[in-house]
């Protein structure tokens, strides 16, 4: 068992004027300023005399180059690739803080990055075996390199127009994670690497932010695998090489909202990543690995093999909490142990170990070889014999008599012989394993010979028809007669349908009086409401609550008859009948002179016999006293307009306080009054004011 490997780089201050704002450095552990620093110390961030120190494997300070962090940390590990083990390289840090430079370096020879020294080192390495080994061992490298952009798996070595929209789906094996439809190239030398490498981070998403010019927008990993073939024995070792993105404060980037969508799912993996370490390190049962493709592709703890972190360090105080948090998360990945176990070799041509067969039941006989030309010559022969000559038929009927045996014996000889060379014959070793005898079928038994007589027939179908019969006639006298219902249930059952009709309609009645006196009271009819309420307690006699309201209704009414001095006529219980009975016929007329109207307009018919509610006759307004009709009479030309809106005092129309609010405020002619009123604009109050003066 090994831990992860953490190494610790800081990046160089982009601002070399400023010295005060690096707050970051390198320091030994011991104090000898010799040797390789392995602390890096930073000072709090709300007390700055207090210093943090975070202690890894190596740290190199802005002054160390790329060839000394390779030989010091990637260099060791090819070795034990070439002996079976994976290798697991990934670059962590904030935004900015030089992780892809780390990886992937410079055009310069001396800015190389760590991907392509380790393949160059890679290279030498297989033409030093292979020239050890005077040509026994070959060694191939295949390359594969993708991305994830959004959480979405896309090859990098095809070109984006050939990307789908959900991208690659992974896949468990073994233990590894498998990216499904993955292009794997060969890669016969450094040069041919370097042609499709530079080919396909064109293809790699990449943004420029307020904090980076150049900001990777996915995380990338580069997979080369090592094939060492010694005779028949393969062994398959795999590097992996990961650039992640960097975690980033939308604050600070002033992302927009394209860079806010990739910013979101950059965080939400590196989050995903963090509580997969914080879970290793507490021990805990469960470890949230599949939230995240990239954090299922990279496999803290899980993988087989060497893993080294590269943990990429700002030094300047804009990057302080940053920094610490990185810190931080790197300190608990430290303590994350991997196991080294090499790739066993696989032999080539090497067949699977076939179970044996236990049981009498697992026994198989030995295939023979076909006799295909035996099986041509009697086809052959066949064909030749019976070319021009076609056998007669042979029906089987039901008859009286039964057939000779000299027919059967003429059909046996005219039988062709249809033995065939392939038709293996039955072999006595397996009679006790054949199979079981069929179960012969009951009904079989009972089918009538061909030697039965008609009558024999004639009389079984009697006999079975009679049987039929007979459990019919059982079935039908088993049933219970249904019992009569009397006229005298019926005649009752017939007036309580008629009696729930009436109360039905007689209900629907009374609440369109109380519909209509409620409308009467919202207008200010008080003497209409009280009668709508009359009519409606007739239908509702025990309501309490109408009751009461009619009795305010009749307390209201005397006292303005009080106060005018006038008689309005008092609506007695008599007439409120005789109205409700009236007010029922009038409004079934009217129903069915609507339907009769409706049909005739269809039909396109003059209606001379219709008879509306303002048509009824003389007498029957006579009859009722609490009805008065009036006679249709001309409208009264319009009246000159005037300067203000009034109604007259002598009309029995009170006006409300709503009514009077408006009037003071149309009569007041202030345009600014008037465009507070709901509906009325600019326009409509100039011209009221103008209508009105």
């Amino acid at each position: 068992m090994g831990g992860i490997r953490v190494v610790a780089r800081i990046r160089p201050q982009q601002n070399t004027g400023i010295e005060r704002d690096c707050i970051v450095s390198a320091a030994n552990i011991d104090g000898d300023t010799s040797s390789q620093p392995n602390l890096v110390r930073i000072p709090n961030f709300k007390n700055e005399n207090e210093v943090y120190s975070f202690q890894f494997s190596g740290v190199y300070d802005q002054h160390s180059t790329q060839q000394t962090i390779f030989e010091n940390e990637i260099s060791p590990t090819i070795k034990h690739l070439f002996n079976g083990l994976d290798v697991t390289i990934f670059a962590y840090g904030v935004t900015g803080t030089g992780k892809t430079f780390t990886m992937r370096g410079g055009k310069s020879l001396a800015d190389r990055g760590i991907i392509p020294r380790l393949l160059s080192s890679t290279y030498r390495r297989c033409r030093k075996i292979e020239k050890d080994s005077a040509g026994k061992v070959a060694v191939g490298i295949t390359l594969s390199y993708y991305e994830i952009y959004n959480d979405k798996v896309f090859d990098l070595l095809e070109a984006p127009e050939k990307r789908t929209p959900t991208g690659l789906h992974l896949r468990d094996n073994g233990g590894k994670t498998l990216v499904v439809g993955l292009t794997e190239r060969p890669c016969e030398s450094l040069k041919d690497f370097e042609n499709i490498y530079d080919q396909a981070n064109v293809n790699r998403s990449t943004s420029a932010t307020k904090l980076n010019a150049h900001s990777s927008r996915s995380h990338a990993v580069l997979c080369f695998k090592v094939t060492m073939t010694t005779g028949d024995e393969v062994r398959v070792s795999t590097a992996s090489a990961i650039d992640l993105a960097g975690s980033e404060d939308n604050r600070r980037t002033d992302n927009g909202k394209d860079r806010l969508v990739e910013s979101a799912s950059i965080n939400k993996s590196l989050f995903v990543l963090a509580k997969c370490v914080e879970a290793i390190s507490q021990n805990q049962a469960r470890i949230p690995y599949r939230e995240s493709k990239m954090t299922r592709i990279l496999s803290l703890g899980q993988n087989n093999g060497l893993t080294v972190m590269i943990l990429n360090l700002a030094p300047s105080r804009s990057y302080h909490l940053d920094t610490i948090s990185s810190l931080n998360f790197a300190n608990r990945t430290k303590t994350i142990e991997t196991r080294e176990i090499e790739n066993e070799p696989i032999t080539k041509g090497c067949s699977r170990a076939v179970p044996a067969a236990t049981g009498l039941s697992m026994q198989r006989q030995p295939l023979r070889p076909l006799a295909s030309t035996a099986h041509n010559t009697a086809v052959g022969a066949k064909s030749v014999s019976q070319k021009g000559v076609k056998s007669a038929k042979s029906f089987s009927v039901y008859t009286d008599k039964s057939r000779s045996s000299s027919t059967s014996t003429h059909i046996t000889k005219d039988m062709p012989n249809r033995f065939s060379p392939l038709k293996r014959p039955s072999d006595a070793g397996l009679s006790a394993f054949g199979r079981p005898a069929k179960r012969r079928s009951p009904d079989r038994t009972n089918r009538p010979s061909a030697s039965m007589s008609k009558a024999a027939i004639e009389e079984m179908i009697e006999k079975k028809v009679t049987d039929i019969l007979a459990v019919r006639a059982l079935d039908q006298t088993s049933a219970a007669p249904v019992p009569e219902i009397s006229d005298e249930v019926q005649r009752r059952l017939a007036l309580l349908e008629q009696k729930v009709d009436n109360q039905d309609d007689s209900r629907d009645q009374g609440l369109s009086f109380l519909l209509m006196a409620k409308q009467h009271a919202v207008r200010g009819e008080d003497k209409s409401a009280l009668r709508m309420f009359l009519l409606a307690r007739v239908y509702f006699p025990d309501n309490a609550k109408l009751k009461l309201k009619i009795e305010r209704l009749q307390k209201k009414l005397q006292e303005t008859v009080v106060a005018d001095g006038r008689d309005s006529g008092a609506i007695t219980e008599t007439d409120v009948s005789r109205g409700a009975t009236r007010h029922t016929e009038t409004a079934f007329e009217i129903k069915d002179s609507k339907k009769d109207n409706g049909r005739r307009g269809r039909r396109g018919v003059d209606d001379e016999d219709y008879t509306g509610p303002d048509e009824v006759s003389e007498a029957a307004c006579d009859s009722d006293d609490s009805f008065r009709c009036r006679p249709r009479t001309k409208k009264p030309p319009p009246k000159p307009a005037t300067n203000s809106i009034s109604y007259d005092e002598g009309t029995s129309h009170a006006n409300t306080p709503r009514t009077k609010r408006l009037l003071e405020i149309v009569n007041s002619q202030d345009i600014r009054r008037l465009r507070l009123l709901r509906g009325v604009g600019t326009k409509k109050a100039e011209a009221m004011i103008e209508a009105l003066s």
